[in-house]
């Protein structure tokens, strides 16, 4: 038997190119090309804290509209000093970052948020000089 278990060149190939396609939407909303060139701010509360795989997240509640606010990967996020405990559902926050070039959507990749008056640089290097 092949490599393809059985399907031949043309099953394997087909087989994996399912596999891409399926992984597409995964890899849509990693790094940083599906953000705006300049950057965002968003003013609102905390609606759900995330830190985990693939990175952390906030919902914020921004005038009635839940915007998702994505930060760096957990390791990333928690060495920026932001963690499930210095922040909490209510908590006023600032966003600082890019937001989705589709306007349709409410989402963002935030480099800097603000909770408590405390700064959490999460993309120290992306950080906008002022």
């Amino acid at each position: 038997m092949s490599w393809t278990n059985g399907y031949g060149l043309r099953g394997g190939a087909a087989i994996l190119g399912l596999i891409a396609l399926a992984s597409a939407p995964a890899f849509a909303h990693h790094g940083w090309s599906w953000t705006e060139d300049g950057f965002f701010e968003l003013k609102g509360v905390i609606a759900e804290i995330y830190i985990g795989n693939p990175h952390a997240t906030l919902d914020v509640d921004a005038e009635g509209e839940i915007w998702r606010v994505e930060l760096a990967p957990p390791s990333r996020t928690i060495a920026a000093g932001f963690t499930e405990a210095v922040a909490k559902k209510g908590d006023e926050v600032t966003a600082i970052g890019n937001r989705s070039k589709d306007e349709t959507e409410k989402r963002m990749k935030a480099v800097r948020i603000i909770v408590g008056g405390k700064t959490y640089d999460v993309y120290p290097d992306r950080v906008p000089s002022n």
